[in-house]
């Protein structure tokens, strides 16, 4: 993997940090910090960016770390972003996605149930947003009537606190959206709310894949280079094999749920069920 980085950097011109987690969270903070500050603040930096969601104030603050260390920053995509990944994505001035690239809505999630349980194991936003619309269309209720019978039924099967909880969490997750895209783009306010809005509330479902053409279309700096995509795609699927479940050597063993590399090895966190996750240094192989 260590030649994929270092050809990476060579036809980029600039350093290339990795960045690869099963879920973001804010532990990932001080080992990515003290990569970060092993070099001095560049003008650019290539971010090579692999994750399946995750905590979305981690998501904001690892954004916001890379912009300490970089004035520009480009994300390099070759599979997942999902979720919080997606979050962090917004503060990049320049995305190259491989074709193989997947991002997704970022509306807030309740969790709702437990495996094997009836119904599903979380509700999203719109899921309690469209709940009236539904009423309305599906039952042929008046709108303010299917308004009053939406609130009534969930405040009756959701306790009232938990719907201001969600309702503040969307109102968060708006506010670190803006918050993200404004760092390249601060004199697109009203854009800035039109992405968010609809990374928010405009798709059918959580985990509907996004394409890269799907966020070029929303106004995203995304891009594609063939040059690199073979490169981006070796590294991803170095990642499947180091990062996440695939990890373990044997089923009751520990596993790599995160990785963060510069070009001098890399960090990597290893999880156990009986033991606290613990991070380790190594050379690139």
């Amino acid at each position: 993997m260590q030649n994929i980085i270092e050809s990476l950097q060579h036809y980029r011109q600039r350093p290339v940090l990795t960045i690869a987690a099963t879920q973001l969270d804010l532990e990932i903070l001080p080992p990515l910090y003290e990569l970060l500050r092993q070099q001095p603040r560049r003008e650019r930096l290539d971010v090579l960016f692999y994750s399946r969601g995750g905590i979305v104030n981690a998501a904001r603050r690892v954004a916001l770390l890379l912009r300490e260390f970089a004035d520009e920053i480009s994300f390099l995509v070759p599979h997942y972003c999902e979720s919080a990944g997606t979050v962090t994505a917004l503060s990049a001035n320049e995305i190259i996605a491989g074709p193989l690239a997947i991002f997704s809505p970022i509306d807030p999630l309740l969790t709702a149930g437990q495996p094997g349980e009836a119904g599903p194991l979380a509700l999203s936003a719109q899921d309690l947003r469209l709940f009236s619309e539904m009423s309305r269309q599906w039952f042929g209720l008046e709108q303010h009537e299917a308004q009053q019978h939406a609130l009534q039924t969930l405040a009756t099967n959701i306790f009232p606190s938990t719907l201001t909880s969600f309702y503040r969490s969307t109102l968060e997750m708006q506010s670190i959206c803006r918050e993200l895209l404004a760092l390249h783009r601060p004199d697109e306010v009203e854009r800035c709310k039109q992405i968010a809005d609809q990374l928010i509330f405009g798709y059918h479902s959580h985990t509907y894949a996004l394409t890269r053409d799907d966020m070029k279309a929303l106004g995203l700096p995304v891009t594609s280079d063939p040059e690199i995509e073979p490169l981006l795609w070796s590294v991803a699927q170095a990642l499947h094999e180091s990062v996440g479940a695939i990890s373990r050597r044997e089923s009751d063993s520990g596993w790599q749920d995160a990785l963060l590399g510069s070009g001098e090895g890399r960090w990597l966190r290893t999880r156990s069920e009986d033991m606290p996750p613990h991070w380790q240094f190594a050379r690139w192989s």
